[in-house]
This record gives structure tokens, C-alpha cells and sequence, in this order.
């Protein structure tokens, strides 16, 4: 599917405490080579949002919510509802544009389409790690996001499986009309809220491409609990969405990526830090069993688990 006209492109960005990712990120849209029209700023807790430091950034329109109001899907939705573009790019407050070609290269593969003819619903950008990121991190983006670029669709699902799904609103663009007529995302999401869109989108006959090189600096150096309450948020969000996740497991691309990493760190002579990946995948596996089984658990215990403490009221 062809724009008649050059498409018009709004970035809208969910935000709280934003740090210099979040200026260094302005500051490039503003160097792209292909025009944004505005930047939507959905920001959480009006009392940590500078007014006069992003004043003078063109295009900026900001709206404040309480921070139990925010919820990943809701406030994407809320965001949208203020977008009159064609183009609708989502990026979070810490991943940076890599070059000024971003907004570019998620344009043109937005009009590309599927092996079949299918239009292309939504893309999504490479992740590249930041400077400071650790080794095993790093091997992980390079794993999640490869060099190559990838267009899925139903038919990639008997062999990819749950990655058929895999996006990634750190950095995705969707067209304005298809996230409509299929009702934008989940009013109620914990997490993934991406990846059940992308879901509905292939489900739908549209297609879901990865952008090589369109490319993000981003990346988190989180502790063992961290990982573990991610697992446990992203295990909650695949058991509330049946519909989409039963019947495609998870574990078995998350060993694939522990084998390949420990090869990894043996082959560039990183012994040491086996123990550490270890540690790391048990923590991943055990927030990601728990979260599979929420329902069974009380909620004092819930509360430990999650890193959405709001989610759950």
C-alpha cells in the first residue's frame, strides 16, 4: 500500500524522569533528514518535567498524567488520540536515534510490503547497545536485533514461532489507518503491548518488518532483580493474552540465547563472566515461571514480583 502523498510522521514518546537520553534524543529528531512533524510527549508526574528546558524544541506537545494513570498500553493509545499523521513512530525516553536516517529508513520500510503482497503494518528499529553496556547485554542486543533486515508474516509462524510476534516499541513506526481499524493496543497492559499488537497485525494479513538500519542506541545494564521482575511482568502479560501466546513458548528461544551466549563469552575468552550468565538466566526463568502462575499467587507476593507496582491497583 502506497502513501499518495509523502507521508506526515509524528513521534510520540510515553515519558517519566527523563535524563540526557531524553535531550540527546530531541536533540536528533531534530537532525533527521526526514521531517517530523510533531513530537507527542506523554509525560508521567508533571512535577518532574522541566518546562523551560524543552520549551524551545519545535513541534513539542506534552500532556501530563499521573503516574497511576500511565499504563503501557493506555498511554501509547492516549498519545495516538492526539496524532493526526500518517506515520505514528513510538520510541520510550531513553532510546536515541543513531544517525540522522532514523525516521527515514522506518518510513521506507513501512512501504514495503510482505512476500505475498502484504501491506506492512508496523516497523521496528535495530537496538544498538550504549556505551557502558555489559558484555553479555551487548551479545544479547546483537542477537535480538541482527544486521539483516526481516519482513514476517503468518507464514513465518510454523517456523519462528513466538518471534513471528517480536517488535519492539522502544523504536516502532506504525501506520496510523492499520492501528485504527485494528484498535490500537490493550488499554490494559502490563507489558508486551507490543508484541500482542503484532500479533493481531499478522493475525489480521499484514505483515510486521524489521528495519536493520534504522537503529537506536539502547540498552539496560540491570540487576538480578530486575531481570527477574521483567520476566515476571512479561510472563503476566503472555498468560492474560491466551489468544495469542498459548501454544508458543517462550523457554525455548530463551535457551537458544543462553547456549549461544556462553559460546560467545568462551570464544572471545570472557570465562569469568559464565557464572554471572548463570545467575542471570536463573533469575530470568524464575520471574518468567512465576509470572506464568500470577493467578495462583496472593497478592503480597505479586507485589514483590512486578517492576508495575501500579498496574496492579
Amino acid at each position: 500500500m502506497k502513501w499518495e502523498n509523502k507521508p506526515k510522521v509524528d513521534v510520540l514518546i510515553p515519558v517519566y524522569r527523563p535524563d540526557g537520553r531524553f535531550g540527546r534524543l530531541l536533540q536528533m529528531l531534530g537532525r533527521q533528514t526526514y521531517k517530523v512533524n510533531q513530537i507527542i510527549v506523554i509525560n508521567t508526574e508533571k512535577q518532574y518535567w522541566d518546562e523551560g528546558r524543552y520549551k524551545a524544541v519545535p513541534g513539542l506537545e506534552v500532556h501530563h498524567i499521573s503516574k497511576y494513570e500511565f499504563d503501557h498500553g493506555a498511554a501509547r493509545n492516549l498519545a495516538a488520540g492526539y496524532s493526526g499523521a500518517d506515520v505514528m513512530i513510538f520510541m520510550t525516553d531513553d532510546a536515541v536515534p543513531g544517525d540522522r536516517y532514523l525516521v527515514e529508513r522506518l518510513v521506507e520500510a513501512l512501504e514495503k510490503e510482505g512476500p505475498e503482497g502484504e501491506t506492512i503494518a508496523m516497523a521496528y528499529a535495530r537496538q544498538v547497545p550504549d556505551k557502558g553496556c555489559r558484555a553479555i547485554e551487548r551479545y544479547t542486543r546483537a542477537f535480538n536485533y541482527p544486521r539483516e533486515d526481516k519482513i514476517k508474516t503468518l507464514a513465518d509462524l510454523p517456523g519462528m514461532g513466538i518471534k513471528t510476534y517480536f517488535a519492539s516499541n522502544v523504536c516502532c513506526a506504525y501506520r496510523k489507518d492499520i492501528f485504527e481499524k485494528i484498535g490500537g493496543f490493550g488499554d490494559r497492559a502490563i507489558f508486551n503491548e507490543d508484541m500482542v499488537y503484532a500479533a493481531g497485525a499478522v493475525k489480521a494479513g499484514y505483515a510486521i518488518a524489521y528495519a536493520a538500519k534504522a537503529r537506536v542506541i539502547h540498552s539496560h545494564n540491570l540487576t538480578f532483580k530486575g531481570q527477574f521482575q521483567r520476566n515476571f511482568d512479561l510472563a503476566v502479560s503472555q498468560a492474560q493474552h491466551p489468544e495469542v501466546f498459548a501454544g508458543l513458548p517462550s523457554e525455548g528461544e530463551g535457551i537458544r540465547l543462553v547456549k549461544d551466549t556462553a559460546r560467545w563469552l568462551f570464544r572471545t575468552g570472557r570465562f569469568w563472566l559464565i557464572p554471572v550468565l548463570v545467575v542471570s538466566s536463573g533469575c530470568k526463568y524464575m520471574g518468567y515461571r512465576m509470572g506464568k502462575q500470577y493467578s495462583k499467587l496472593p497478592r503480597s507476593v505479586i507485589l514483590r514480583c512486578t517492576a508495575n507496582r501500579e498496574y496492579w491497583g
